[in-house]
């Protein structure tokens, strides 16, 4: 049998695209994020979803409360979804970071290189696609929403499609978008990526 998983990036925030925002602090959803996670969770009002599963980022879980409380299914606050540990680099502009040589160096090489936290891009894909795994073990013939974040999706569809971890910024991962993943005990296959809520 075969499960399907939506993986889901949480909708946009106030920072988004200014600053790595990654594990520190709370960062809610902004104003428009909050409509953008009202329009996703609409879009999916079609997917009889049998759980749904965040990071336990604030930005995210306030994604994932709202696809939720149009069907009153409990979200579950899933470790493995988590951001990226960025360490020191977390909360920082992007203008800052791209004059730190590291920064730009994890950015070329996000297959080997580190974050300051000692997070690897392959020890993130790993425990991605380990829980993606589990999930689709346990609601085998069921659909299963995951929310997360960009280059926590993006390390998942690389593995899936065998990809080198340094080639995941070659695709985009949106806000508020939608990957599906079908997922059984032959392994997985990419349905779609990055759907985009209008």
């Amino acid at each position: 049998m075969t499960a399907t998983i939506l993986l889901v990036r949480h909708a946009a925030h106030s920072d988004l695209g200014r600053i790595l925002s990654g594990r520190v602090g709370e960062v809610p959803l902004s104003v428009a994020g909050r409509a953008q996670a009202s329009r996703l969770a609409a879009h999916l009002d079609g997917e009889p979803l049998h759980s749904i599963h965040t990071s336990p980022v604030l930005r995210a879980q306030e994604t994932a409360q709202a696809i939720a409380r149009r069907r009153r299914i409990a979200v579950d606050i899933a470790e493995p979804l988590d951001e990226i540990d960025f360490g020191e680099w977390s909360g920082k502009g992007f203008a800052e970071l791209e004059q730190d040589l590291r920064w730009r160096d994890w950015n070329a090489r996000r297959g080997d290189a580190a974050t300051p936290a000692g997070d690897t891009m392959a020890a993130v894909q790993q425990r991605i696609l380990d829980h993606l795994r589990r999930a689709a073990s346990a609601a085998s013939g069921l659909i299963v929403a995951m929310v997360t974040h960009a280059d926590v999706i993006r390390a998942a569809v690389a593995g899936i499609l065998g990809l080198s971890l340094n080639r995941i910024l070659s695709f985009d991962v949106d806000a508020a978008s939608v990957t599906r993943i079908a997922a059984g005990s032959w392994g997985e296959r990419l349905i779609s990526l990055n759907e985009r809520v209008v």
